[in-house]
Protein backbone atom coordinates (compact mmCIF):
# COMPACT_ATOMS: atom_id res chain seq x y z
CA UNK A 1 0.00 0.00 0.00
CA UNK A 2 1.46 3.20 -1.16
CA UNK A 3 1.19 6.00 1.79
CA UNK A 4 3.69 9.09 3.97
CA UNK A 5 6.15 7.27 5.81
CA UNK A 6 6.89 9.76 8.19
CA UNK A 7 9.92 9.60 9.94
CA UNK A 8 10.82 11.73 13.24
CA UNK A 9 11.50 11.04 16.41
CA UNK A 10 9.59 13.98 18.00
CA UNK A 11 6.35 11.71 18.99
CA UNK A 12 4.41 15.06 19.05
CA UNK A 13 5.39 15.49 15.12
CA UNK A 14 4.49 12.31 14.18
CA UNK A 15 1.20 12.56 16.13
CA UNK A 16 0.36 15.84 14.36
CA UNK A 17 1.39 15.05 10.82
CA UNK A 18 -0.45 12.18 10.84
CA UNK A 19 -3.44 13.73 11.65
CA UNK A 20 -3.11 16.27 9.42
CA UNK A 21 -2.23 13.61 6.42
CA UNK A 22 -5.32 11.65 8.18
CA UNK A 23 -7.61 14.31 7.56
CA UNK A 24 -6.77 14.25 3.99
CA UNK A 25 -7.31 11.24 3.19
CA UNK A 26 -4.09 10.05 2.85
CA UNK A 27 -2.02 7.09 4.43
CA UNK A 28 0.07 7.14 6.74
CA UNK A 29 2.70 5.23 9.15
CA UNK A 30 4.89 6.83 11.68
CA UNK A 31 8.30 5.66 12.88
CA UNK A 32 10.20 7.27 15.81
CA UNK A 33 13.59 6.44 14.43
CA UNK A 34 15.25 5.98 11.25
CA UNK A 35 16.59 2.93 12.70
CA UNK A 36 13.52 1.19 13.28
CA UNK A 37 12.21 1.98 9.40
CA UNK A 38 15.17 0.94 8.16
CA UNK A 39 15.23 -2.23 10.37
CA UNK A 40 11.33 -3.02 8.70
CA UNK A 41 12.51 -1.61 5.02
CA UNK A 42 12.00 -3.42 2.12
CA UNK A 43 12.58 -3.01 -1.42
CA UNK A 44 8.51 -3.12 -2.72
CA UNK A 45 7.79 -0.36 0.05
CA UNK A 46 5.40 2.12 -1.75
CA UNK A 47 4.94 5.96 -0.96
CA UNK A 48 7.39 8.71 -0.22
CA UNK A 49 9.34 9.76 3.10
CA UNK A 50 8.84 12.32 5.20
CA UNK A 51 12.40 12.49 7.15
CA UNK A 52 13.28 14.88 9.73
CA UNK A 53 17.16 15.90 9.11
CA UNK A 54 18.19 15.65 12.91
CA UNK A 55 16.95 12.86 15.29
CA UNK A 56 18.49 10.92 18.13
CA UNK A 57 20.67 7.97 16.92
CA UNK A 58 20.91 7.82 13.17
CA UNK A 59 20.15 11.05 11.27
CA UNK A 60 17.66 11.73 8.45
CA UNK A 61 20.93 11.98 6.01
CA UNK A 62 22.40 9.18 7.29
CA UNK A 63 19.26 7.15 6.74
CA UNK A 64 18.73 8.59 3.02
CA UNK A 65 22.08 7.51 2.29
CA UNK A 66 21.75 4.05 3.52
CA UNK A 67 18.56 3.74 2.04
CA UNK A 68 20.34 5.05 -1.83
CA UNK A 69 22.98 2.37 -1.13
CA UNK A 70 20.14 0.05 -1.17
CA UNK A 71 18.60 1.98 -4.19
CA UNK A 72 15.14 2.57 -2.72
CA UNK A 73 13.67 5.36 -5.40
CA UNK A 74 10.85 6.09 -3.26
CA UNK A 75 10.71 10.24 -3.33
CA UNK A 76 12.42 11.80 0.20
CA UNK A 77 11.09 15.60 1.69
CA UNK A 78 12.80 16.35 4.14
CA UNK A 79 11.92 18.45 7.41
CA UNK A 80 14.17 20.57 8.53
CA UNK A 81 14.71 23.37 11.24
CA UNK A 82 16.31 26.69 10.12
CA UNK A 83 20.15 25.66 10.90
CA UNK A 84 19.80 22.72 8.84
CA UNK A 85 18.90 24.37 5.42
CA UNK A 86 22.46 23.93 3.99
CA UNK A 87 22.27 20.50 4.70
CA UNK A 88 19.05 19.83 3.45
CA UNK A 89 20.24 21.78 0.09
CA UNK A 90 23.29 19.02 0.28
CA UNK A 91 20.40 16.38 0.35
CA UNK A 92 18.54 17.94 -2.56
CA UNK A 93 22.12 17.45 -5.17
CA UNK A 94 22.24 13.81 -3.86
CA UNK A 95 18.46 13.05 -4.74
CA UNK A 96 15.74 14.25 -2.20
CA UNK A 97 12.69 15.27 -3.83
CA UNK A 98 12.24 18.45 -1.29
CA UNK A 99 12.48 19.84 1.81
CA UNK A 100 9.99 21.90 3.95
CA UNK A 101 11.19 24.21 7.25
CA UNK A 102 9.74 23.81 10.45
CA UNK A 103 7.63 25.39 11.58
CA UNK A 104 5.46 24.60 7.96
CA UNK A 105 2.59 25.52 6.66
CA UNK A 106 -0.09 22.52 6.33
CA UNK A 107 -1.38 22.94 3.10
CA UNK A 108 1.70 23.83 1.60
CA UNK A 109 3.20 20.44 3.69
CA UNK A 110 0.19 18.18 2.05
CA UNK A 111 0.50 19.56 -1.13
CA UNK A 112 4.48 18.59 -1.58
CA UNK A 113 3.54 15.26 -0.19
CA UNK A 114 0.93 14.61 -2.58
CA UNK A 115 2.80 15.41 -5.16
CA UNK A 116 5.38 12.71 -4.55
CA UNK A 117 3.05 10.17 -3.77
CA UNK A 118 1.91 10.76 -7.30
CA UNK A 119 5.27 10.99 -8.92
CA UNK A 120 5.78 7.64 -7.31
CA UNK A 121 2.98 6.15 -8.80
CA UNK A 122 3.78 7.49 -12.12
CA UNK A 123 7.12 5.64 -11.72
CA UNK A 124 5.75 2.52 -10.22
CA UNK A 125 3.20 2.40 -13.43
CA UNK A 126 6.28 2.61 -15.25
CA UNK A 127 8.13 0.19 -13.98
CA UNK A 128 5.68 -2.54 -14.23
CA UNK A 129 4.62 -1.50 -17.46
CA UNK A 130 8.16 -2.18 -17.99
CA UNK A 131 8.35 -5.30 -16.67
CA UNK A 132 5.26 -6.79 -18.12
CA UNK A 133 6.65 -6.21 -21.34
CA UNK A 134 9.74 -7.81 -20.89
CA UNK A 135 7.99 -10.91 -20.09
CA UNK A 136 6.25 -10.72 -22.36
CA UNK A 137 8.87 -10.40 -25.20
CA UNK A 138 10.90 -13.32 -23.25
CA UNK A 139 8.19 -15.52 -24.44
CA UNK A 140 8.63 -14.79 -28.22
CA UNK A 141 10.75 -17.85 -29.65
CA UNK A 142 13.43 -16.78 -31.64
CA UNK A 143 12.03 -17.38 -35.03
CA UNK A 144 8.76 -14.93 -33.68
CA UNK A 145 11.50 -12.85 -32.33
CA UNK A 146 12.82 -12.29 -35.83
CA UNK A 147 9.52 -11.98 -37.09
CA UNK A 148 8.73 -9.21 -34.84
CA UNK A 149 11.17 -7.25 -35.56
CA UNK A 150 10.69 -7.39 -39.13
CA UNK A 151 7.10 -6.22 -38.70
CA UNK A 152 8.44 -3.07 -36.25
CA UNK A 153 10.56 -2.44 -39.13
CA UNK A 154 7.18 -2.38 -41.34
CA UNK A 155 7.62 -5.19 -43.88
CA UNK A 156 4.79 -6.94 -45.46
CA UNK A 157 4.54 -10.65 -44.70
CA UNK A 158 5.50 -11.84 -48.49
CA UNK A 159 8.65 -9.81 -47.83
CA UNK A 160 9.36 -11.25 -44.22
CA UNK A 161 8.83 -15.18 -46.10
CA UNK A 162 11.12 -13.73 -48.85
CA UNK A 163 13.74 -12.85 -46.06
CA UNK A 164 13.57 -15.42 -43.76
CA UNK A 165 13.59 -18.40 -46.22
CA UNK A 166 9.72 -19.33 -45.52
CA UNK A 167 6.22 -19.87 -46.34
CA UNK A 168 3.94 -16.57 -46.05
CA UNK A 169 1.77 -18.77 -44.36
CA UNK A 170 4.17 -19.03 -41.66
CA UNK A 171 4.92 -15.59 -41.35
CA UNK A 172 1.24 -15.19 -40.56
CA UNK A 173 1.05 -17.76 -38.26
CA UNK A 174 4.19 -16.69 -36.44
CA UNK A 175 2.77 -12.67 -36.74
CA UNK A 176 -0.70 -14.07 -35.23
CA UNK A 177 1.18 -15.74 -32.33
CA UNK A 178 3.49 -12.19 -31.73
CA UNK A 179 0.55 -10.19 -31.67
CA UNK A 180 -1.71 -12.64 -29.23
CA UNK A 181 1.65 -13.12 -27.15
CA UNK A 182 2.01 -9.11 -26.63
CA UNK A 183 -1.59 -8.29 -25.86
CA UNK A 184 -1.25 -6.70 -29.28
CA UNK A 185 -4.14 -6.05 -31.95
CA UNK A 186 -2.45 -4.77 -34.84
CA UNK A 187 1.09 -4.06 -36.19
CA UNK A 188 1.09 -0.14 -34.38
CA UNK A 189 -0.49 -1.84 -31.30
CA UNK A 190 2.71 -3.79 -31.22
CA UNK A 191 5.15 -0.98 -31.99
CA UNK A 192 3.90 1.05 -28.95
CA UNK A 193 3.85 -1.46 -26.88
CA UNK A 194 7.75 -2.34 -27.65
CA UNK A 195 8.66 1.38 -27.38
CA UNK A 196 6.83 1.12 -24.00
CA UNK A 197 4.30 3.68 -25.14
Amino acid sequence: MSCVHIIDDDEAIRDALSWLLGSRGVAVQAWESAESFLEAYRSDLRGCLLLDIRMGGMSGLELFDRLRDHACALPVIFLTGHADVPMAVAALKRGARDFVEKPFNDNDLVDRLLEALAAEAEAYARSASKADRQTRLATLSSRERQVMDLILEGLMNKVIADRLGISMRTVEVHRARVLEKMGAKTAVDLARLVAGE
